[in-house]
């Protein structure tokens, strides 16, 4: 019998499948890696299993990353397997070679990822001839059980998806050549000098990164105006009111910052404000209704700016929350959808899902579930049901499955879709808006007031209605006036200048980020039109959390609270690439042209072929510039810092690759002194630059690699160089400097804070920390027998005497609350405490309640059956599998050390973090480091036995003991 392999995108969604499928083609048997019926096979990859590469013959390796191999345009592209998922791919890859299988159906994502996952499959397997095996696609756009077997009776067929094959396919290929070919031709750029500097460019990153970079500049080159607006009050019958001046005649100039309410002189201010004070005021008014609909329903971009902007969660959080509420809750459609609108004949799921909410745990959204139910409120609507706005994919709104078990952010996000989905459907909100003119002496003051008559869909916000709607925007807020009567005069109580001054455009957050690379950086406010434009964004919904990522993870971007701020190496990129005239790596506009072209692939508008030809015009141009580029430096708006040149005194100012001395009058070549903006990889910051230069030291600071590639941390100094008669710039890896010179400490005179948690003895300041007695050379104890010393600025919170005292009393300090994390750049909370495990200073976090009921697990469960009495047999059997599965989960085993290590860290099995850890304890234990270079580790007996040398770098330490854990 012939049977059909369907391939998921993941081992979750092939479960979905098979549940459903089974009460219509019958019982699946489970097997390693796949299930199987009769009639179907169901398997899954888990994410991309296979990925492109250019063929051998045409690949560059790092080591040869010059101009010389550049570019890099295969005439095909190869296919090798993702080393992590090796094994699933032969899995997958034997049952579409199967014989009984003899046609194919794509389950994988609805999308142009999924769709690409799957053809990288299908072709791998093929090897150097098609597998030739029908393909038809199953396109889920939710994942109930119904909704997967209406799929699978109208699957779609593999002509039809040609068009979203090509877009994906050229999307992949194009990134590759842009990327390679980008990277290594700025990295060849960069390294010119010698060395290996890193610098990594995108077809979509880095137009991204030059918005952030470009917003940045605008900051920083803003010069405050000071202006002046004249408040008044005017006295009624009925009560007072409040009255701004403005100039009725005023029309929109050149200058951006121009308003009709603003004066930029202040005599002219104060002459208004003297004109008015005890004066009558006509008064005319002009009162009108107006009405405000609630914003559209969810894509994934408006999703993950919601979730930002309420919430604080990263695009990446957002995204990863709304899919596992899609697939392990089944509580939401698919969320990477770039659509705000329904299928026309959705109507009646809408209304199941109305029933569903109005029969739900969540007591403050059920009446209104009712509400809607009771009066109509679902029915057709072109804003809402709108089959020409719906792409691959509709809208996210929920399902009608009612969730449980939900954590406190997935709670949130499903909230926060509920009421979206809801508000849709309500009435909208209704206002009486008054706009008042009040004339005195010939000058106009405008008051404004804003009154809610109905509240529609509002209602179902409450109190944060004002809030609640897209970017936090519900309009502008106004006061209820006191009435005037026909032809009253008022009198004018005060009037008062205000003195202001004009302020920068904000920095991005998420959010607003998300918002520009959806207009591919035009910022158009209004969500009509946004949506309008959202096919010449940058990117995709689903990529653009995974593009902020990367540039965080790069370094070319730092999280300030929810501020994205560039970094230096972020400006740098951007000043070579403008040098170098490369605009197709920069314009957010151009590059959200190739992802609309993309966009007409899919729909059969434009080839592939097209496409690809304008890809590898740009990528060789992109090298071209770079190759030929013949000056010294590269041109840009560069720094000169405050503190003189550590040589001769002169000016020392900023070029593209160094810092610089030249001369006294800032013109002249200097005295030779410099030193590079980016050691081992790591870009200093202009502020960084300057303290080095004005305290010859700074740090440690982290994100410096070593030649290897091995992250590492250092103090960097400006030291005397005899030999060259100049001064240059040195790594410092020493702990402390009287460790490293041996210098005695004298801690005469000083207060003991405490006693030391290791052995007893006290403990005080000492330079930037606090330390053991024992733990520093003194005349007592001229060589340290103890480690413990503590930082006194930890993750930038200060630690201040009294709090390390009381750690030292207590085992905790306080609640410190300026902690700035290193990964997120956010501040925490958190207490210090006392670790004797790890035989350090922890961080301890404060335990809080959660506002939502705990989540449902098994055992919780199983308790309370028994302590009700009332588990049935048929209970008690289902309960057996679970608890059987739940007491096979054991935590990663460490692995055994050979007897030579165990020699050194103990004979326990250990992971090989934890034995890093344990050797660098037995390290500074017995003080092995090279006194003149930290970084080399000098063996003992024991460490002889491990290491087999006498001595070996830091570096080398994880490899080494990697071969003693078997």
């Amino acid at each position: 019998m012939t049977k059909t392999l369907v391939i998921a995108e993941k081992p979750s969604v092939a479960q979905d499948i098979v549940r459903a499928l089974t009460p219509v083609a019958g019982k699946f048997d489970k097997h390693d890696e796949y299930f199987e019926n009769e009639q179907y096979v169901v398997t899954s990859a888990v994410g991309h299993l296979v990925e492109i590469q250019a063929p051998e013959e045409f690949d560059v390796k790092r080591g040869k990353w010059s101009f010389a191999h550049l570019p890099v345009i295969p005439p095909y592209f190869d296919l090798k397997p993702v080393d992590k998922t090796k094994g699933r791919l032969n899995a997958v890859v034997k049952l579409a070679k199967r014989k009984d299988v003899t046609d194919l159906v794509n389950a994988c994502d609805a999308g142009r990822e999924g769709e690409l996952i799957f053809r990288l499959i299908e072709q791998y397997a093929g090897g150097a001839k098609p597998l030739g095996k029908p393909v038809k696609r199953l396109w889920l756009q939710s994942m109930t059980p119904q909704a997967i077997r209406d799929g699978f009776a109208h699957l779609r067929s593999d002509q039809q998806m040609q068009g979203l094959a090509h877009a994906a396919r050229s999307r992949s290929e194009a990134d590759w050549l842009v990327g390679i070919n980008g990277t290594r031709a700025m990295t060849a750029f960069n390294s010119r000098d010698g060395g290996f500097f890193l610098t990594t460019v995108g077809r979509v990153q880095t137009p991204t990164l030059s918005l952030v970079v470009e917003r940045e500049e605008k900051i920083r080159k803003f010069v405050s105006r000071d202006y002046w607006e004249v408040h008044a009050g005017f006295h009624a019958e009925a009560g007072e009111y409040l009255g701004k001046w403005f100039d009725p005649k005023w029309k929109k100039t050149d200058d951006p910052e121009g308003r009709a309410d603003r004066l930029w002189n202040l005599r002219e201010a104060e002459e208004i404000a003297h004109a008015v004070r005890g004066k009558a005021a006509t008064v005319t008014e002009e009162s009108k209704p107006t009405t405000q609909a609630s914003p559209l329903l969810f894509d994934l971009t408006s999703l993950q700016r919601e979730a930002n902007g309420k919430f604080g969660f990263s695009a990446k959080t957002t995204l990863a929350l709304a899919q596992s509420l899609y697939e392990r809750h089944k509580a939401l459609t698919y969320p990477r959808t770039d659509s705000r609108a329904l299928p026309e004949d959705y109507l009646p799921v809408a209304r199941n899902t109305f029933g569903m909410l109005a029969t739900s745990g969540m007591r403050h959204l059920a009446p209104y579930a009712q509400q809607a139910l009771d009066d109509n409120y679902v029915r057709p609507s072109k804003r809402i049901f709108d089959k020409s706005k719906v792409s691959d994919h509709f809208a996210i709104i929920p399902t009608t499955q009612a969730p449980s078990g939900l954590s406190d952010a997935e709670q949130k996000l499903y909230d926060l879709v509920v009421r979206r989905f809801m508000a849709v459907f309500f009435p909208s909100a209704e206002y009486m808006v008054t706009t008042r003119i009040s004339q005195v002496v010939g000058h106009s003051f405008k008051t404004e007031g804003k009154v809610l008559v109905k509240p529609g869909w509002l209602a179902i916000y409450g109190k944060e209605a004002a809030n609640e709607v897209e970017d936090g925007k519900a309009g502008d807020k106004g006061q209820p006036l006191v009435a005037v009567k026909p032809g009253e005069m008022t009198h004018t109580e005060f009037a008062e200048v205000k003195s202001l001054k004009t302020k920068p455009p904000a920095r991005y957050s998420e959010a607003t980020l998300l918002g520009a690379m959806e207009s591919a950086g035009k910022q158009v406010e209004d969500e009509e039109l946004r949506s309008a434009m959202q096919e010449k964004g940058l990117g995709t919904p689903a990529t653009r959390a995974a593009i902020i990522e990367g540039l965080l993870t790069e370094k070319y971007m730092l999280r300030e609270g929810r501020e994205l701020i560039p970094t230096a190496k972020a400006f740098q990129l951007m000043t070579l690439l403008r040098g170098l005239q490369v605009e197709e790596l920069c314009r957010a506009d151009l590059t959200g042209e190739w992802e609309y072209k993309l966009a007409q692939m899919e729909k059969g508008q434009l080839s592939r072929e097209a496409f690809m030809q304008q890809i590898q015009a740009m990528t060789e141009k992109l090298v071209k510039k770079a190759k030929e580029y013949d000056r010294d430096t590269v041109p840009g708006d560069y720094a000169q810092l405050a503190a003189p040149c550590p040589n001769c005194g002169g000016v020392v100012k900023e070029n593209y690759r160094r810092y610089a001395c030249t001369g006294a009058g800032g013109n002249g070549e200097g005295c030779g002194f410099s030193f590079t903006k980016s050691p081992a990889g790591r870009t200093f910051e202009t502020a960084e630059a300057e303290q080095l230069l004005r305290e010859r030291r700074i740090g440690p600071l982290e994100g410096f690699r070593s030649k290897a590639g091995w992250p590492f941390t250092a103090e960097v100094t400006i030291a005397r160089d005899e030999e060259a008669g100049n001064y240059k710039l040195e790594f410092d890896f020493g702990d402390d400097q009287n460790e490293e010179s041996g210098e005695i400490v004298d801690f005469t005179g000083q207060e003991s804070l405490g006693p030391c948690p290791v052995c007893g003895a006290p403990v005080y300041e000492h330079g930037g920390n606090y330390v053991c007695a024992k733990a520093v050379p003194t005349a007592q104890q001229p060589t340290p027998s103890c480690n413990f010393k503590s930082g006194k600025v930890i993750l930038q919170q200060p630690v201040e005497p009294a709090q390390m005292k009381k750690l030292l009393d207590t085992g905790k300090t306080d609640l410190l609350d300026k902690f700035i994390s290193n990964r997120t750049r956010r501040p925490f909370k958190a207490f210090l405490a006392w670790d004797a495990a790890a035989g350090k200073v922890n961080f301890e976090f404060e335990q809080r309640e959660s506002k939502y009921p705990p989540r449902k697990t098994a055992a919780a469960a199983k308790t309370g059956a028994a302590s009700a009495g009332k588990a049935s047999a048929a209970a008690k059997k289902a309960a057996k599998p679970a608890a059987k599965k739940t007491a096979t989960r054991k935590p990663a085993a460490g692995k055994a050390p050979s007897a030579q290590l165990a020699a050194v860290i103990g004979a326990e099995p250990v992971a090989r973090p934890e034995a890093v850890k344990k050797m660098w304890e037995y390290i500074k234990a017995h003080n092995l480091q090279d006194p003149k270079d930290k970084r080399t580790i000098l063996a003992d007996d024991k460490l002889r036995a491990v290491f087999g040398k006498d001595s070996i770098g830091m570096f080398e330490l994880a490899g080494v003991l990697g071969q003693h854990l078997g």
